[in-house]
C-alpha cells in the first residue's frame, strides 16, 4: 500500500493500514522533519508495523517508482490540493494500470469525471479483469462529506449519529437498556459506561479503555446489564421525515428585503387613505364605484380639473386628495432609494437578525465547515456563520443562500453574543485550530452553560483531556469532539482493501464502521449461521444485501423477519451464509481487517479471553477522535 501525502489524514490513514489491516505501508512525503513528518516517523520505528517513508517533494515517476507502484495494490492520494492529486493518480494509473486508486477531491462534479476516466482506461489497457475489479479500481473519496452527517448530528440531536450511503440511512440512537426494545431496533451497537464507574468490562471480560463503551454486547452482557443504563441502539430510517426532505415551495418575492418594515406601513398607510378617499367620493356623489375611483386617483395625481362646480363636500374631497398626492412623491423617491440600497447591499453578507433563535452557530468555514453548513441548509436549519476569513471557501455559499455570517475573530469580546448565543441551539467549532476550537466552546459556555457543543480536536490525549474536562465542569451540557482524519481513515482504508465501507458512526471515543462483505471466499463468513459469525466486540452481521444476487430475494426475505427494499435486516441467527452472499457487518477497524483478510487461524489467535484488545484492537480503541 503506498499512501502520498502530508496531514492528518496519511498518518492516520497509515497506522490504519498498517496496524489495522496488517498491511505493508510506504508514505510519500515531502520530509519527515517538517508537517506530519514527525508524527509519521514514529510509526516507521513502531516494531510491530510495517511502514517505510520516501521523502520527495513532489511524488514525481521517480518517487513513485522508488515507493513500488508497479507492485503495489493500492494507491491512496491525500493531499489537499485537488490538482496535486489528479496529477499523481494520472501518473500512477499509467504506471500501473491494474492498481487501485483512492483519490481525495472536495470537487463532487470533477471527482465523479475523473473516477470515469481512470476506470475507463483499465478497461482499455486490462480487459482480462471482471467488472467488479474495474468498478473497484478507482475511488474518489471527499473526508469532508464523509464527516458532515456526524457533525451535523451532534449538533442536532447531540448523541445521536446518521450516515448516509448508497441509499442507506442509519441512525444510532443513545437509549437505555430497558427502552432500547419500543422502537424495534436492528442491533445494539454498544453499552454505555455506568454512572460512578471508572472502567468497563469488554466482551470476554476484556478490559475496555476506561471511561470507554462495550462494543458490540453479546446476548450475555445485554441480559446481565441494568435497565437503567445507556445503550446505542442502531435503527433504520425508512422513509425520510419532513425535515430531511422538505417539499418544495414557490418561489416569492424578496419584498421584505427591498423594503423595509417603516416603508411597507407608510405605503400601506397611504394606500388605505386613498381608499377611504374614494369610498368617501363614491358615498358623496352618488356615482357608480368606479367612477368614483378614477375620479379621486386623478386628484391623487393632480390631473383632474377643479371641482368649481361641485358640490362643498366633494371640493374638501379633492384637496385631501391633492394632499395626499403631495405625501406619495416622497414615498416614491424613499422606495427608489431603498430598492438601490437593497441590491448593493446584495452582494454583502447578511448580520445576525435580532429575534433569531433556535439556530446554529457554525465557527469556521473550511472545506469541512463549508459541508456542514451546505448539510444544515438542506434540513432548514437556522445557521449563524462565523469566520475570520473574508475569502474563506463557505463564504461564496453563505452569501448565496443568504445566511447570516460574521466575519470576525471569535475570541474577540462581543462577536458571540453579535451570534446570539445565548439563543442558538448549538455550536459548531470546526476550524483547523484545536486552541481557536477550545476557547470559542469556553467562551461560549461562560455565557450558556447548558449549551450543546461539538468541536473538532485533532490531538487524542488533548481531546481526551478537553472531554473529561468539560464534562465534569458542565455535567448537564451535551458536549463533543470530533476528528475530520478519524471519521475518514475507515472509509479510505476499507476502498483501498477493496471493500464498500458505508459510513462510520462513533460510539463515544471509538469508531464503529459499517461494510459490506462478499462472503464468497472469506473463511470467517462461508458455512457459517449468522449466530456463528458473531464476534462480540469484533464485529456483526447486521443485514443481508438483496440486490447482489437477485434470483434469491424469495429465501432471504424469509430468513429476515425485517427484509425490505436492497437490504434484509435482522436475518435469522440460524442462516447459513453462502457464497453467493452479501453481508453488512458492524465492526471496529481492527475487525474490519480481520474480516477482509477472511483467517480464521489469525482471527481466533487474537480472540481468546482479550478479545478486540490486541495490538490492532488497541489501535481501534486508541485511533483518535471520533
Amino acid at each position: 500500500m503506498i499512501v502520498c501525502g502530508d496531514n492528518a489524514l496519511t498518518q492516520r490513514l497509515t497506522r490504519e493500514l498498517a496496524s489495522v489491516y496488517g498491511e505493508h505501508v510506504t508514505v510519500v512525503l515531502p520530509s519527515l522533519r517538517d508537517g506530519h513528518g514527525p508524527q509519521i516517523s514514529l510509526l516507521l520505528r513502531d516494531p510491530h508495523l510495517s511502514v517505510r517513508a520516501v521523502e520527495a517533494q513532489f511524488p514525481d515517476e521517480a518517487a513513485l517508482r522508488e515507493a513500488g507502484v508497479e507492485r503495489a495494490a493500492a494507491l491512496a492520494l491525500t493531499s489537499g490540493d485537488d490538482q496535486l492529486n489528479i496529477h499523481v493518480a494520472l501518473r500512477a494509473r499509467r504506471l500501473n494500470p491494474a492498481i487501485r486508486l483512492v483519490i481525495r477531491l472536495y470537487n463532487r462534479t470533477l471527482g465523479r469525471h475523473l473516477e470515469a476516466l481512470l476506470d475507463r482506461a483499465v478497461e482499455v489497457r486490462s480487459p482480462h479483469l471482471s467488472a467488479a475489479a474495474v468498478d473497484a479500481s478507482t475511488t474518489v473519496l471527499s473526508d469532508a462529506d464523509t464527516a458532515a452527517p456526524s457533525l451535523v448530528a451532534a449538533a442536532i440531536v447531540g448523541s445521536e449519529k446518521i450516515i448516509q450511503a448508497d441509499g442507506l440511512l442509519l441512525r444510532a440512537k443513545e437509549r437505555t437498556v430497558g427502552t432500547a426494545d419500543r422502537r424495534n431496533p436492528l442491533a445494539t451497537l454498544a453499552l454505555l459506561p455506568e454512572a460512578g464507574s471508572s472502567d468497563e468490562r469488554g466482551p470476554g471480560g476484556a478490559d475496555a479503555p476506561a471511561d470507554g463503551p462495550v462494543i458490540l454486547p453479546d446476548e450475555r452482557q445485554l441480559a446481565e446489564a441494568s435497565p437503567a443504563r445507556g445503550a446505542v441502539v442502531l435503527e433504520a430510517i425508512t422513509h425520510r421525515s419532513r425535515a430531511l426532505n422538505a417539499a418544495s415551495r414557490l418561489p416569492r418575492l424578496p419584498v421584505g428585503m427591498l423594503f423595509s418594515r417603516r416603508l411597507r406601513y407608510a405605503l400601506g398607510s397611504l394606500v388605505a387613505v386613498v381608499a377611504l378617499l374614494a369610498a368617501a367620493n363614491w358615498t358623496v356623489s352618488g356615482e357608480l364605484p368606479q367612477h368614483a375611483a378614477y375620479v379621486t386617483l386623478l386628484d391623487v395625481f393632480a390631473i383632474n380639473d377643479p371641482a368649481l362646480d361641485k358640490s362643498d363636500a366633494q371640493q374638501v374631497l379633492q384637496l385631501l386628495s391633492g394632499l395626499a398626492g403631495m405625501l406619495l412623491l416622497p414615498l416614491l423617491l424613499a422606495v427608489v432609494l431603498e430598492s438601490y440600497g437593497a441590491f448593493r447591499a446584495a452582494s454583502a453578507l447578511p448580520r445576525p437578525p435580532r429575534g433569531v433563535s433556535g439556530h446554529v452557530v457554525l465557527l469556521g468555514l473550511g472545506k469541512v465547515g463549508t459541508r456542514v453548513l451546505d448539510r444544515l441548509l438542506e434540513l432548514h436549519i437556522p445557521v449563524v456563520c462565523i469566520d475570520r476569513d473574508p475569502d474563506a471557501r463557505g463564504i461564496a455559499l453563505a452569501r448565496a443562500r443568504r445566511v447570516p455570517t460574521l466575519v470576525a475573530d471569535v475570541s474577540e469580546h462581543g462577536v458571540l453574543q453579535e451570534a446570539r448565543i445565548d439563543r442558538c441551539r448549538a455550536l459548531l467549532a470546526l476550524t483547523s485550530d484545536d486552541a481557536t476550537n477550545l476557547e470559542a466552546v469556553l467562551n461560549a459556555r461562560q455565557l450558556k452553560p447548558e449549551l450543546r457543543v461539538a468541536m473538532r480536536l485533532f490531538d487524542d490525549d488533548f481531546a481526551a483531556s478537553v472531554y473529561r474536562t468539560l464534562r465534569d465542569s458542565y455535567p448537564h451540557a451535551q458536549t463533543r469532539s470530533r476528528s475530520v482524519s478519524a471519521l475518514a481513515a475507515p472509509a479510505f482504508g476499507g476502498a483501498m482493501m477493496g471493500r464498500q465501507v458505508l459510513g462510520a458512526i462513533p460510539v463515544g471515543r471509538r469508531v464503529l464502521v459499517f461494510a459490506a462483505v462478499d462472503v464468497a471466499g472469506n473463511r470467517l463468513l462461508e458455512g457459517r449461521t449468522v449466530a456463528e459469525a458473531f464476534r462480540p466486540g469484533v464485529w456483526r452481521v447486521l443485514a443481508l444485501d438483496l440486490t447482489h444476487e437477485r434470483d434469491r430475494r424469495r429465501s432471504l426475505a424469509a430468513a429476515s423477519p425485517t427484509g425490505s427494499g436492497a437490504l434484509a435486516w435482522q436475518p435469522h441467527p440460524g442462516y447459513v451464509l453462502t457464497a453467493g452472499d452479501r453481508v453488512v457487518v458492524a465492526s471496529t477497524r481492527h475487525g474490519l481487517g480481520e474480516l477482509m483478510r477472511g483467517d480464521p487461524d489469525l482471527a481466533d489467535a487474537g480472540a481468546g479471553p482479550g478479545a478486540g484488545t490486541g495490538p490492532g484492537a488497541g489501535a481501534d480503541a486508541s485511533a483518535g477522535p471520533s
